[in-house]
């Protein structure tokens, strides 16, 4: 998955003094998209020597002992040789490195946190960056605000040696995913999988058992995938207001996602593989 970077290591621990280093990676971010440039496959992230008049220069996190830094504010129009592109799109436009993508999901995660509260929520006054912890404070009521991670879940309903497989409508994504969805305010995970499975299939489901977690920082996501197994009838009722596709696909017949970084595709491959947790 997208986080596995072995030998490689993100360390997000919280140093508001550390210097700034001009060899440290830049991410300059407008909107969307992060200015980067590509040499074949791969991704390339600018230097604070690159850029070094983009403005602020925050840091984020070290990738193994290389700092990375937010330029906040930015406003950098891409010489040659550099554009600005989709941080999602980064997962269909380069095979690697994976340790940058990932650093890049990171780091877009944190400037739209940065982004979305420079103003308090609860009296709408100027906040300012905590130089203790990672966390911004508001200046009037003292509100403490932290970065925000929303909780989903990734579900392989399983129907003996069939999975559920499902394309969403409205999305111009050829290959197939899981079942997924938010959790809602005072529901356990394991009450999500029941409640997306039946709202978007139609489907009972029974045995819900934990698999693995992703964080998937484009959408501020923390995903917990689950299998389970349908419960009594195995017709399906697709909402297609949310699905454009939802069928019982065969084990040999899984076919996996362009790359491996999604958990969704993980599940896939373990479930074709007949290696799912019973």
């Amino acid at each position: 998955m997208i986080q596995d970077i072995y030998p490689h290591k993100l360390h997000n621990e919280f140093i508001p003094d550390r210097p700034l280093d001009p060899a440290g990676a830049a991410f300059i971010i407008r909107g969307p998209e992060v200015l980067c440039r590509f040499e074949g496959d791969a991704v390339a992230l600018p230097r604070v020597s690159d850029f070094p008049d983009a403005g602020e220069y925050r840091f984020l996190f070290t990738l193994d002992d290389a700092p990375c830094y937010l330029a906040v504010d930015a406003d950098v129009e891409p010489p040659e040789g550099w554009e600005y592109c989709a941080v999602k799109g980064l997962r269909s436009r380069a095979a690697g490195p994976r340790e940058t993508i990932f650093a890049a999901w990171t780091a877009f995660q944190l400037a739209n946190w940065y982004a979305d509260n420079r103003y308090c929520g609860r009296c709408g006054k100027p906040t300012h960056v905590a130089t203790d912890e990672r966390a911004v404070v508001c200046d009037a009521c003292r509100r403490r605000i932290y970065p925000r991670i929303i909780p989903a879940v990734i579900v392989g309903v399983t129907n003996g040696d069939s999975i559920l497989t499902t394309k969403y409508k409205g999305r111009d994504i050829p290959f197939y995913a899981l079942i997924a969805g938010f959790t809602e305010i005072g529901e356990t995970l394991e009450e999500t999988v029941a409640r997306e499975v039946m709202e978007e299939a139609g489907l009972r489901v029974k045995n819900i058992r934990y698999y693995k977690s992703q964080p998937w920082g484009i959408v501020d996501d923390l995903l917990a995938g689950f299998y389970c197994d349908v419960d009594g009838s195995t017709e399906i009722h697709m909402d297609a207001n949310e699905l454009k596709e939802a069928v019982w696909t065969r084990r040999e017949d899984v076919e996996g996602q362009p790359n491996d970084f999604s958990l969704t595709h993980e599940m896939m491959m373990v479930f074709k593989a007949g290696k799912e947790p019973k």
